[in-house]
């Protein structure tokens, strides 16, 4: 397996990684509650009273979420890969994959908490490298 050489502590290449990080998982945030907010639960209380998975099509959440970013597919690659949810197919397209359901699979308030203690311990990492302001 290929692994990416760390940038060197205090580097200007250390500094955008712990800005793209948070801006990363800013917008994976911002994704999941685009879909806690319009989409629906996959099982009604009375079936399963303790499954948090929330379904939302492609097309729906692409015709929500372009006007946030458009970088959907993107986020939405980023936050499988991060098991906040999960759908069939490598990659989806506008119009072809507009049926294909995007299933949420943590309640919101986890997938928040996770994604705030990744952008507090880079927020944190960028704090301690001094070099906050040399962007």
């Amino acid at each position: 397996m290929y692994r990416v050489k760390q940038p060197p502590k205090g580097s200007l290449s250390e500094l955008r990684a712990f800005k793209a990080t948070i801006h990363v998982s800013k917008e994976m945030m911002e994704l999941c509650d685009v879909i806690n907010q319009f989409g629906e639960r996959l099982f009604s209380e009375n079936e399963k009273p303790n499954d948090p998975r929330i379904v939302i099509s492609f097309g729906e959440l692409f015709s929500i979420y372009t006007a946030i970013s458009d970088k959907v597919v993107g986020i939405l690659l980023r936050a499988r890969k991060y098991k906040f949810v999960d759908f069939e197919g490598e990659c989806l397209f506008q119009r072809r994959d507009d049926h294909v359901p995007i299933i949420m699979l943590k309640p919101i308030s986890e997938i928040r908490q996770i994604l705030n203690d990744r952008i507090d311990e880079a927020t944190k990492a960028i704090q301690e490298s001094g070099a906050e302001n040399l962007s």
